[in-house]
């Protein structure tokens, strides 16, 4: 690997895989490939599916602030190596006061999501064949989600209605309760004994629509009992194992209520589910591999993902974020605290500039790493998406 990266630093050049599985140069202009050292790297990220599978993609949600900026979204996608991203968004950010305001949020996050596809030549994939189709054409395609089914409020007919505008993949919990629970999350004082009834309902119901359930925000007992419910296999798209905190103190305090164990780990990957690995507690892209390995050497192979719980393009403010940045921003100055938004800053950064002095896309960079940690070319295309996809495929298939 370092003889190649030796012999290949002198120049770049584009470098993409032909029908025949051959390494060639082409035009920059026509073709989707990456500027890179190593042949090699360019090579696997062509012909694998590499699937984040937790990507917040900022939109207003506010109907009086549609449509929203311009977002040139096919452009950061394809610097990033992936095929695809799970595109998720969350209605729980700012307090929710009314009956109906959630499912306003929701809808016009959807909404906003339209254009952005639109104006990008975009399309959301329903299927695995949606996913190997535009892999093929080396057109970038994303997995409409939402963290958080707070837009139910107790309304289970909701869930088909977001099926019918492209939800594809539902992260049940978030950080606030819902006004109707599903669950217990795990940065919450337990007391829905894991579980709730209605949380129950909705799993059977994704299970019937065709959509992929994500237990990620949930303590063990909410896990453990959906896992008893559903008769799909599970996604839990971005966490870490709870050995791994890192070298910061204060992300690895905020970050530990978040974290899996290598006991309950295996659980999940009994019943044949995937854990997507972030990036958060990882400081460069070989820690962020031995994380996976870290993993991978608990629940195996065929178990693991990427989730990097970042944001493929640039942040949207609405005047309620900016007002509440501003709260918060004044009251870190009262207590001469400037370690709150340093390291807040770490949390939902750009993933194409995940590490420090990070130079080509997020995940040329991770395939980069994952070789160094002694994964081969099999491997990574099951942890960089193909474990994705088989559960995404047994969630969707036939619908």
């Amino acid at each position: 690997m370092e003889k190649l990266q030796r012999e290949w630093s002198r120049r770049k050049f584009m470098y993409t895989l032909t029908g025949a599985g051959t390494l060639v140069m082409l035009n920059p202009m026509i073709t989707w490939a990456a500027e890179i050292y190593d042949p090699r790297i360019a090579a696997i990220v062509a012909k694998t599916i590499g699937i984040d599978t937790h990507n917040h993609i900022d939109v207003p949600l506010n109907k009086a602030e549609l449509p929203g900026p311009k977002i040139d979204l096919n452009s950061e996608m394809k610097k990033s190596g992936l095929s695809a991203i799970c595109m998720t968004f969350a209605v729980d950010y700012q307090k929710l006061n009314n009956a109906g305001e959630a499912y306003d949020r929701f809808l016009n996050g959807l909404t906003a999501m339209d254009t952005v596809l639109e104006s990008n030549n975009m399309k959301r994939s329903m299927n695995l064949s949606d996913i190997k189709t535009a892999h093929k054409k080396q057109q970038p395609t994303v997995i409409q989600s939402v963290e958080g089914a707070h837009f139910l409020e107790g309304h289970l007919d909701r869930l088909e209605v977001a099926y019918k505008r492209g939800l594809r993949h539902l992260t049940l919990l978030h950080d606030n309760d819902a006004s109707v629970p599903l669950g217990d999350v795990f940065t919450n004082p337990a007391q829905f004994g894991g579980l709730t009834p209605f949380g129950d309902e909705v799993i059977k119901e994704c299970n019937r629509l065709g959509i992929l359930v994500d237990l990620s925000h949930g303590t063990n007992e909410m896990v453990n009992a959906a896992l008893k419910v559903t008769t799909k296999p599970v996604l839990i798209s971005h966490t870490g194992l709870d050995t791994r905190l890192g070298q910061n103190e204060f992300m690895a305090k905020m970050m530990r209520p978040r974290l899996i164990s290598k006991e309950q780990a295996k659980i999940v990957a009994d019943k044949g589910g995937v854990i997507g690995v972030w990036t958060h507690l990882a400081d460069t892209p070989q820690e962020y591999a031995e994380n996976i390995k870290a993993m991978v050497d608990v629940v195996g192979i065929d178990h693991v993902a990427i989730g990097t719980d970042t944001k493929m393009t640039p942040p949207y403010r609405s005047p309620e974020n900016i007002k509440q940045e501003q709260e918060r921003h004044a009251n870190d100055e009262k207590r001469n605290d400037k370690s709150g938004d340093k390291n807040r800053n770490k949390m939902g950064g750009s993933t194409n500039e995940t590490w420090k002095d990070q130079k080509e896309g997020f995940y040329y960079v991770v395939v980069e790493a994952l070789l160094k940690a002694g994964f081969n070319e099999e491997e990574i295309g099951k942890i960089g998406g193909g474990n994705f996809l088989r559960v995404f495929d047994a969630a969707t298939k036939g619908h």
